[in-house]
């Protein structure tokens, strides 16, 4: 232990405290004391508001008294709206609520509606402070989901552990992390074994045991034994890290909807404005009618026609939905990536990592003439030691020895065909078929069920190795699911033979299956999908899990990544991240994505509705300013509310 405990002796404890004090990020107090203060402020300006509002209604003033006690009690309970109001009238911002309401409320003044001025501007200020209560709680909801964000590491230093903040904790480093504190870094066990709650990433609550050499993610909490972590990543590139920055950079990618009610209420304030005006002035003078009461109509009118029952309502549920699918396992890149998952036309699987295991063994070893199979053996381990590729790791587990590096002169790999190598002065491939036959070696192709990997030694067939590999328990129940949900189509797109590609087909119930394809032959696939989709609308959405995959998970409409052993440029191109490497996942985020779009439409139609019908009733004399509070910030409230169904219940609502 000794060799790798003794690494950081440079690191003392007053830059243990620098590092803990200056991250703003870590010590929101500051932050959460400013907001807390202004709530107060908030609070007590409503309450002695409302106070001085209720004297000249409960007792008889004179009228200067009486005037001025609502003047008094306006300035507390409207200034803030007030001061909005004309600040964005500066900058350009016209036509927003507070607009509106200053309008409205100033009106009724000038017409001597005292009491009813300052009321209504009390009800709607309470109306939107309930509404921010609920919008903040939903925030706060979601941020507890994702409290997985770790506060210090327990860094090994000579013989003792300092506590310091992540990012101080270089690559190769050893932490301690005991029962009950959250793992701070991506790494492997070097010392110890535990268990470990994986839910804050992949929503899974059964723990995990994990052991000496088995990786774990920054995010896990420790829950039993004492265990000794290697970094394998700084903190900037590790698993929460990540996470956090796509949820973040996922509330500013809008969905389609979202941008339509922006660009909607654009327009419609304006015209609910002139139509105001309208309603003021055209009936008096054409009719000959008293302005006073038409002016009347046309505040209240004003009131109502506010937008932000729309405004905040249909963000607030694609947050929802962004937040339910957290809770999942499924983290969504942003609300246009949850709006498309809810019209699926055609879903493309990678094979390996996503729909099988990815766990491969060698089943077989066939020697060439002249050959045996324990030279075979040998010679695609040597070759292929310098490789992380599963198949790879798989050849050199059924080796089961140490591999003598000063044997390997020289590597190079080439990417959807295999590996070539210089192995104790004498040429080795290993790959595919068409890496012989690209070098000049004529070979006949293998009748085998499996992936077959052929081996040449100097331009000569040497013989090949079949390595088998298993489908993930829930692929077949996620294709059935997926077909049941709506999709049209599901294709596999994979690099392995006809005959493996066919076969993992058949069993998963798979509409077709393209093989053997390159990198670059998988996109263009994709693209011919594309054009052959049923619903030309609808969304093709890729799976897949390697490095390989990246190309096309990023030329899909949305790009699915398996994450848990996805490599890291699978999860940087993906839209869509399934934190367990569970296919069965995307069901779920499609259901979400379903509930969101209906929630969405809901509050659509509920806003609309309501606010069109007090309309009617504003213009025909037949609401008051209360009844169009209501129809302004009491419909958002109940749109709210019902947003907030998806971060209660996500599924199957």
């Amino acid at each position: 232990m000794r060799s790798y405990l003794n690494r950081r002796k440079g690191v003392n404890n007053t830059e243990c405290c620098i590092a803990c004090s200056s991250c703003s990020d870590y010590h929101p107090a500051d932050t959460e004391k400013e907001g807390l203060r202004a709530k107060l402020v908030e609070i007590l300006d409503l309450v002695i508001g409302t106070v001085i509002l209720v004297i000249p209604m409960v007792f008889t003033l004179p009228l200067a008294v009486e005037r001025a006690l609502y003047l008094i009690s306006y300035v507390l309970i409207g200034r803030n709206i007030v001061l909005n109001a004309a600040r964005n009238t500066i900058k350009g911002r016209v036509f927003d609520e507070n607009f509106l309401m200053t309008i409205a409320t100033a009106g009724a003044f000038v017409m001597g509606e005292f009491t009813e001025a300052v009321a209504v501007m009390l009800f709607y200020r309470v109306g939107e402070w309930l509404q921010d209560s609920i919008v903040d709680r939903s925030k706060r909801s979601i941020a507890q989901l994702m409290n997985i964000k770790p506060d210090y590491a327990n860094l090994v230093v000579g013989d003792g552990i300092e506590k310091v903040h992540p990012s101080k904790v270089a690559v190769g480093d050893v932490i301690v992390v005991k029962p009950g504190e959250k793992i701070p870094l991506d790494g492997v066990v070097v010392r110890g074994r535990s268990s470990v709650d994986t839910s804050a990433l992949t929503g899974e609550h059964i723990p995990r045991e994990v052991g000496e050499g088995e990786q774990v993610l920054a995010g896990f909490v420790n829950q039993s034994g004492l265990i000794y972590v290697e970094a394998l990543k700084d903190f900037d590139n590790s698993t929460v890290s990540k996470i956090l920055e796509l949820m973040e950079n996922s509330r500013d990618r809008k969905a389609p909807t979202e941008k339509f009610i922006t660009k909607f209420a654009r327009y419609y304030t304006p015209g609910v404005v002139t139509a105001a005006a309208l309603i003021g002035v055209v009936p008096p003078i054409l009719w000959r009618q008293p302005f006073e009461d038409w002016i009347y109509r046309a505040l209240v009118f004003l009131v109502i026609s506010c937008p932000c029952a729309l405004m905040i309502s249909i963000p607030v549920s694609f947050f929802g939905g962004l937040g339910g699918a957290s809770r999942r396992g499924i983290l969504i890149k942003g609300g246009q990536y949850l709006e498309a998952l809810s019209n699926i036309d055609t879903v493309v699987f990678d094979k390996t990592g996503t729909l099988t295991k990815g766990s491969f063994e060698v089943a077989m070893v066939v020697p060439a003439e002249g050959i045996s199979g324990e030279e075979l053996l040998e010679l695609a381990a040597l070759a292929e030691s310098g490789s992380n590729h599963p198949i790879a790791v798989s050849i050199l587990n059924a080796y089961g020895k140490p591999v003598e590096g000063e044997a390997v002169e020289e590597y190079s790999e080439i990417p959807g065909y295999g590996v070539k190598a210089r192995v104790r002065e004498r040429q080795v491939l290993v790959g595919t078929i068409q890496l012989l036959r690209l070098h000049g070696i004529d070979c006949n192709e293998a009748d085998a069920v499996g992936t077959v990997v052929y081996v040449a030694l100097d331009g000569r067939f040497a013989g090949y190795l079949v390595i088998t590999d298993e489908p993930r328990e829930d692929s077949e129940r996620a294709v059935r699911d997926l077909k049941n949900a709506g999709v049209k189509r599901t294709v596999v797109l994979t690099g392995d033979n006809h005959t493996i590609g066919n076969s993992i087909g058949r069993s998963l119930g798979i509409d077709e299956v393209y093989a053997q394809l390159l990198p670059h032959q998988k996109v263009e696939k994709l693209d011919m999908i594309e054009k052959e989709k049923v619903n030309k609308k609808g969304k093709v959405v890729f799976v897949g899990d390697g490095i390989n995959d990246a190309p096309v998970l990023a030329r899909a409409d949305v790009g699915v990544a398996m994450g848990g052993i996805g490599s890291d440029a699978a999860i940087e191109a993906a839209d869509v991240v399934l934190m367990t490497d569970q296919p069965s996942k995307l069901v779920d985020a499609v259901e979400i994505a379903n509930s969101t779009k209906r929630i969405v439409w809901q509050n659509i139609a509920m806003a609309l509705g309501i606010k069109g019908l007090v309309l009617l009733l504003g213009a025909a004399g037949m609401a008051a300013m209360w009844e169009a509070v209501f129809a302004d910030v009491g419909v958002a409230v109940l749109s709210v509310l019902n947003a907030m169904r998806i971060i209660k219940k996500p599924i199957g609502e």
